[in-house]
């Protein structure tokens, strides 16, 4: 691993956060997200898996109507789980299901200021 990819703290095994964003017509939501908390079930077994959770965005109009935020132990334990191939192909037809083209906006991100209630 070079140090571009290492979290901001520089240890490789670090907890990271994933997020991804979609882009999905209002009218397959319900259909999308049923699928994706079945995806959403095998990474729960994984190592190193945290918690995830799916929000719905309020408005209809807003671009990205879901945004996944789950949370590892490591970026190295994400990308043993995404590698899964039951997982990718999963995530694969659940992009081709849909009648409009779904986008999906994913990344690992580390945390670079936190705030907490007083």
């Amino acid at each position: 691993m070079t140090t571009e990819n290492l979290p901001a703290d520089g240890r490789p095994d670090s907890p990271v956060t994933f997020i991804n964003v979609f882009e999905i017509s209002a009218d397959e939501l319900d259909a999308f997200v049923e699928k994706w908390e079945q995806r959403a079930r095998l990474m729960r077994e994984k190592p190193g898996f945290v918690d995830s959770r799916m929000h719905r965005a309020r408005s209809s109009d807003s671009r990205f109507q879901l945004v996944n935020v789950s949370h590892w132990e490591s970026q190295e334990a994400w990308e043993a789980a995404t590698a899964d191939p039951d997982f990718a192909s999963r995530t694969r037809a659940a992009r081709e299901q849909t009648v409009r083209p779904v986008t999906p906006n994913p990344a690992v991100y580390d945390v670079v200021v936190e705030l907490t209630a007083p």
